[in-house]
């Protein structure tokens, strides 16, 4: 049975983008993944502006090598806004302005070592404090008409407990996410029993696989730090999720909207065609090659 509480609310969000983005190589030589460009905006950013409508102001980025992009990218940018503004470029000073809304703040922490997703984490846990906060992973677009944190953080602010985004994978793709098993609460929302990481199709426990977006109590961090190494030598944010359960309930929220896995090349083309259908700028010109000239190639 879940238990209802009311209050605290979620203003802070780690997103871990330390990783190399390998499978990107050589796009990803000198240049983050999550700075790759979905029609006109980095992943990076469509993930920061999920967080701002879910009212958290406060940005937090576990970083590695080559990740100095990502600080510049939601900097403030002197000699551009100064050209635009000398050239009468008022839309795109608005856009240059507008990267980082008034109110939020960013700040950076190295990841020095790549020790696995739940290290990257608990790098955090001194910024967080005693606070619950959300961890997104920008690899992970999520599109809809009410951001997949928005939703979450809402059914946080309901139960007060931690709640993991989780979604339908078909068949034997579910052996590539972490998986989950529960019961059914109410409409989208299922309470933990166990959760899995990269089950064999034939073991997973069902077939909700975890995404890209997390919501916490502080009370994760002690289990983040208690954690063994896995494999690779990597701690696992899943692990630290299945101890927390003997302490807390932790729920799965089957957000609304359309997710687009970025880490993959097929998903990022996904994404940029999909949403590049919807821009207010190119979305007809796209429709209109697409149905009239690439179709003809096909």
């Amino acid at each position: 049975m879940v238990h209802v509480r009311r209050g605290e609310k979620v203003r802070k969000a780690v997103f871990p983008v330390a990783g190399m983005g390998t499978r990107f190589l050589p796009a990803t030589k000198a240049n983050p993944k999550e700075m790759l460009p979905v029609v006109d905006k980095p992943l990076i950013q469509y993930a920061v502006e999920e967080a701002v409508e879910a009212g958290i102001t406060e940005m937090i980025f576990i970083t590695g090598r080559n990740k100095r992009s990502i600080a510049d990218h939601f900097d403030k940018a002197y000699e551009l806004e100064h050209e635009l503004e000398k050239n009468n470029k008022t839309k795109l000073l608005h856009i240059a302005q507008n990267i980082v809304p008034k109110g939020v703040s960013c700040t950076y922490i190295r990841q020095n070592e790549a020790l696995g997703l739940g290290h990257a984490v608990l790098t955090a846990a001194h910024l967080i404090g005693d606070e619950p906060f959300a961890v997104i992973l920008a690899d992970d677009l999520i599109h809809g008409e009410k951001g997949a944190v928005r939703q979450m953080v809402e059914q946080y602010e309901f139960y007060k407990s931690s709640v993991i985004a989780v979604q339908k994978v078909p068949g034997p793709e579910i052996s590539a996410y972490g998986v989950i098993s529960g019961q059914r609460q109410a409409d989208r929302v299922h309470l933990l029993d166990k959760i899995i990481e990269k089950p064999k199709f034939e073991d997973a426990p069902s077939d909700m696989g975890v995404t890209g977006r997390y919501i916490f109590t502080p009370q994760i961090f002690k289990h983040l730090a208690n954690l063994a190494p896995g494999a690779g030598g990597e701690y696992q944010l899943t692990d630290a999720i299945q101890t927390l359960l003997t302490e807390e309930q932790v729920l799965a929220y089957e957000y609304a909207g359309t997710r687009y896995d970025c880490g993959s090349k097929m998903g990022l083309l996904k994404a940029n065609i999909e949403l590049g259908l919807l821009h207010g700028e190119i979305g007809e010109d796209l429709r209109a090659y697409l149905r009239d000239e690439l179709m003809v190639k096909l």
